[in-house]
């Protein structure tokens, strides 16, 4: 039995409709706000974080009249007071535009990036902070995004989401994700960028033919019956966050070229976060996308130069091509989720003391049945990083692969669309489901 073959014209032409010169003009436009901490101005038309985020805002909704009005624009905010970096009561605001899906609208992927900026010292909010590479780059990608995506139509809903307070202890992120809980949104997967845009780093390598991929492995809301089971049973390197960082390997390694994706096993960078956070925090898959070589003298300094060393993060050190390069990379991942089924859910497996291996899993339903092809079977050695085997087995919700003995590898499985666009792979049992305790 035959795979449809994946539309790669499509994500080709995603790819190369991506503009470095139009991320180059965003980030330039985020930088001439002079700071975008979250506490700076929010009255002034042409400084501070409030005309950063109005700006936002209606390059958003420029983007979706462009489009024939397909993104629903609005801003999503709570009060936060008494917190370390944030004491006194302030609204913290995120910009979030939504492309909804035509078959399955309440399945969400999500691409952010942070609105606001820094300097050495966290609450300083009236010295400039450019923030051209943190994060402004990743900003403009999320902007950029939109231009590309909104010019297509997907099964499932694309978010792209400027979040703000992601310095002052993650905020923005937290607030996004508790509403998209309380609104009970399928996450498929977020993908945070921060920082896309630098190719110097401080370890004085210049590359700009890499990217790492961050992600956690289990997952935060397991419960102690669940980390039992997955004891016995393995799932510790394939989370939903883990198979959606391979997803996103795995787009690079056959449509990006001249990338190639690290895949970290770790939440963030050692002791440090990102906004990806929050929602790893609720149980939804994500990760963060960024550059491979960080150069810590252009993050979270005061503009200076000292001893010959010049700090600050400015827009020299953006390179846009990289910044257009790893947009892509999250368009392409974006689109290819979109137009892929629901993630099979209830995904079991049995084949103790026997050479046969048996996957179940539960039909993606109504939603996703007209666009639905089949689906795959994954398997690999456990100590393989990457999925490398694979067999479509058609339209069934069970399948046994004969002498394959279930004590050598591990396995999933993938929905495939009638277009050969698939879902990221499901690991049995609730360690790899995408949406636990979540209505299907």
């Amino acid at each position: 039995m035959s795979q449809p073959g994946t539309d790669t014209s499509l994500l080709e032409q995603i790819r190369q409709d991506v503009s470095a010169d139009r991320i180059e003009d965003d980030i330039r436009t985020l930088v001439g706000f002079g700071t975008r901490h979250t506490l700076s101005e929010t009255d002034s038309e042409t400084r501070g974080i409030g005309a950063a985020r109005r700006w936002v805002y209606e390059e958003f909704q420029r983007i979706s009249a462009a489009c024939g009005d397909c993104l629903e624009v609005s801003y999503q905010s709570d009060f936060i007071e008494g917190e370390k970096r944030i004491p006194e009561r302030t609204e913290v605001v995120n910009v979030i535009a939504i492309q909804r899906g035509e078959k399955d609208p309440g399945r969400y992927v999500i691409m952010s990036g942070d609105i606001d900026s820094r300097v050495s010292d966290v609450m300083d909010h009236t010295s400039d902070a450019p923030g051209a590479n943190d994060n402004a780059s990743g900003l403009a990608g999320v902007l950029e995004a939109a231009r590309v995506l909104s010019k297509h139509k997907f099964a499932g809903s694309v978010v792209y989401a400027g979040l703000s307070g992601e310095e002052q202890g993650l905020f923005g992120g937290k607030i996004m994700a508790a509403q998209a809980k309380a609104d009970g949104w399928r996450i498929t997967g977020v993908l945070n960028n921060d920082m896309i845009g630098n190719i110097e780093g401080i370890n004085g390598v210049i590359n700009n033919t890499t990217a790492r991929v961050f992600m956690e492995g289990t997952r935060m809301d397991e419960t102690e019956t669940e980390a039992r089971a997955r004891r016995f049973y393995g799932g510790e390197v394939d989370s939903p966050s883990r198979n959606l960082g391979r997803y996103v390997h795995r787009i690079a390694e056959e449509h990006i070229p001249n990338l190639d994706v690290m895949m970290i096993y770790r939440l963030d960078r050692f002791g440090r976060g990102g906004h990806h956070r929050p929602f790893n925090d609720l149980g939804y898959p994500g990760v963060r996308i960024m550059e491979t070589n960080e150069n810590y003298n252009r993050q979270h300094q005061d503009l200076r130069t000292e001893n010959g060393i010049r700090y600050g993060d400015v827009i020299d050190g953006v390179n846009f091509q990289y910044a257009a390069k790893l947009t892509g990379l999250n368009a392409l991942t974006m689109a290819a989720l979109s137009k892929a089924p629901a993630p099979p859910a209830d995904v079991t497996i049995e084949g103790a003391v026997s050479p046969d291996t048996t996957l179940k899993w539960k039909a993606v339903g109504d939603r996703n049945d007209e666009i639905l092809a089949g689906y795959k079977i994954y398997w690999r050695l456990t100590s393989e990083p990457t999925w490398t085997n694979s067999r479509f087995v058609g339209k069934v919700d069970e399948y046994t692969l004969e002498n394959i003995v279930i004590d050598n590898y591990f396995f999933g499985v993938a929905a495939v669309s009638k277009e050969g666009f698939e879902s990221p792979v499901v690991f049995p049992g609730p360690a790899g489901d995408f949406y636990p305790h979540r209505n299907q």
